[in-house]
């Protein structure tokens, strides 16, 4: 068929998508394809990581003597007290000589909220082949840490390499530390909403979705080389539901100031290390020796501790025996990490308060036989509520129990517990395990910022000062075209005389305005109660009230003249001007 000149078929050729192309990039969002593509590729890998990092722990604990259900009587009494010693000294000499910066997971909230997402590549691999040698040589650690840095290292490794963005590095980093404690625990779910509550300090929906992403694949991939290990225990349900919850509420309470007294020691025993006058490489060794004598008698408290955990939920354990591994543990705990070692908190906080919980119980047993659930349930509660109480993530605890042991049993006693424990440790000690080691180097972390910066800015360095208005007495068409062509949802209304009347939004517009009423007045629907800033208060202070009031902006005014409009300042101009003041920290600091 011939096609004429003035076709309309004319230059169009068959493969010409850009239609299509312009259709699709109109209906979907790129940015989100493409860091949620991204964020599978992270998900496979750090389940990858996580896996290969599985298999070299169990290669160096049998190279070490300290593999899976070893017995000190199969073993020379030297040999269970030098092999801390021994890995503690190795891995003296990896951090005195190889790495400049160690990380942890207070080492990934500070680079996140302070260093720009910058994580050094080489540094962190480093810490996680360190803790290998200490975990598997018998230090008193965990291995969700480690885990948590692998991932993390994997997120900034496939950032870098696809050369992304600052701001898209902090998503994907949190994405690699997510799909790490998720594939440790085999918890997507507890993987998520830790790097949230403990990492980001807030939920956004950018960063929420592609951690999700990441979680699933992570553990999909890690469950598929390291197989799901489920913590095997008994059916526990609340035989009697009123007079147990009083019982819990005294055991959360009481958790909650065991998990200050373990966040006290293990920084007291760092304090004291860092006195000690010896050479850095040797400090992990004597700390290591220590764990060993400890090891001689109480076998035990060395390594992580998943089998001994699992028997103390199982009722095999004395009271007495229960009181005691809960303090070796907390001691020997303090020791491998005070002293250098490199290891993770969480594993030993649920391991302490398993034996808390086993010991609460078993008095209560004692003085209400067969009238409540055994020592194995508060055993179980204890796990989350001094995990809560350390790390001040409760939502992480009840989760990660709940996924470590899929019984939905005793889920209102473990969120009680949790809760409690979590608003007693914070009264008795403003600081979490993580936080505290960062305030002590003078950064203040609250909900994923620095303190310090927040309220070193004023409002009128972040406000933007060109602010586009609307008279009261433009009609509610004119709003609607205004907000099509600007693309904002809130306009400040301004008088005859000039002088700021109220605002107008979005919700304003759906809620005050019937079909057919289009000529209605601004004047008419504004909301006169306007939420301000002034120009000399603090970020910290505005970011505080646009939380308390759950809305998206401050208008700016002088405090002498409410009605005169100085700027408006929004959350996304808070984050940025935070952002750029971070990035001048971090440039004076390196």
């Amino acid at each position: 068929m011939e096609v004429k000149t003035s076709s309309k078929f004319k230059n169009h050729s068959l493969f010409d998508y850009s239609g299509i192309r312009k259709y699709i990039t109109r209906r979907f969002d790129i940015e989100s394809a493409k860091i949620n593509s991204i964020a599978i590729l992270i998900g496979l890998l750090t389940g990858l990581v996580i896996g290969i990092y599985d298999r070299s722990l169990l290669y160096f604990s049998t190279l070490f003597g300290m593999q899976r259900g070893f017995s000190v009587h199969e073993l020379p009494s030297y040999y269970i007290m030098f092999m801390p010693a021994l890995g503690g000294l190795i891995v003296g000499m990896i951090s005195h000589f190889l790495i400049k910066r160690r990380y942890g997971v207070d080492g990934l909230i500070e680079t996140v909220a302070v260093r720009g997402a910058r994580l050094n590549l080489t540094d962190s691999l480093l810490e996680v082949f360190a803790s290998i040698i200490s975990i598997s040589s018998g230090a008193s650690l965990g291995k969700e840490a480690p885990g948590i840095v692998g991932g993390a290292w994997t997120g900034a490794l496939v950032g870098r390499i696809l050369k992304n963005p600052e701001k898209r590095l902090q998503i994907l980093l949190g994405c690699g530390a997510a799909g790490g404690i998720a594939a440790v625990f085999s918890a997507p779910l507890a993987g998520v909403v830790f790097v949230v509550e403990v990492i980001y300090g807030e939920l956004e929906t950018s960063t929420f979705i592609p951690i999700v992403i990441s979680s699933v694949f992570a553990t999909l991939v890690s469950n598929s080389i390291i197989g799901i290990e489920l913590l095997h225990i008994p059916a526990y349900s609340l035989v009697s539901p009123y007079r147990e919850l009083g019982l819990y509420l005294i055991f959360g309470l009481l958790a909650g100031i065991v998990s200050t007294v373990l966040i006290r020691i293990l920084y007291y025993t760092k304090d004291l290390f860092s006195e000690i006058p010896v050479h850095p490489i040797f400090k992990p060794a004597i700390g290591g020796l220590a764990v060993g004598v400890i090891g001689l008698f109480y076998p035990r408290v060395l390594g992580m501790g998943y089998g001994v955990i699992t028997d103390a939920l199982n009722n095999q354990f004395t009271f007495k025996l229960l009181l005691i591994l809960l303090f070796l543990k907390i001691l020997a705990f303090s020791l491998s990490l005070g002293s250098g070692g490199f290891g993770g908190t969480i594993i030993p906080s649920l391991f302490v308060g398993t034996m808390l919980g086993g010991a609460f119980g078993t008095v209560v047993d004692t003085l209400y036989p067969g009238m409540t659930a055994g020592p194995g349930a508060y055993a179980l509660v204890g796990m989350g509520a001094v995990f809560a109480g350390t790390t001040r993530a409760p939502l992480t605890a009840i989760l990660i129990l709940f996924e470590l042991t899929r019984d939905y049993n005793l889920i209102l006693p473990l969120m009680f517990a949790c809760v409690l424990s979590n608003v007693m440790s914070s009264a008795m000690y403003p600081e979490s395990i993580f936080t505290e080691g960062l305030r002590r180097k003078g950064i203040k972390i609250r909900k994923g910022r620095e303190v310090d910066i927040m309220t070193s800015i004023p409002v009128k360095a972040a406000m933007v000062t060109h602010v586009q208005t609307i008279t009261e007495d433009k009609n509610v068409e004119t709003l609607e075209a205004l907000m099509k062509v600007s693309r904002h949802v809130g306009f400040p209304v301004i008088d005859s005389k000039g002088k700021l009347s109220g605002i107008v939004t979005l919700s304003d517009l759906r809620n005050k305005v019937k079909p057919g009423e289009a000529g209605k007045k601004i004047g008419e629907i504004a909301t006169r109660e306007v939420e301000v800033a002034y120009p000399d208060e603090t970020l910290d202070t505005a970011l505080r009230r646009l939380a308390s009031k759950q809305i998206g902006r401050l208008l700016v005014v002088d405090r002498t003249d409410k009605t005169k409009l100085l700027g408006i300042i929004t959350r996304s101009d808070i984050v940025n001007a935070y952002n750029k003041k971070v990035v001048e920290k971090f440039r004076n600091i390196t």
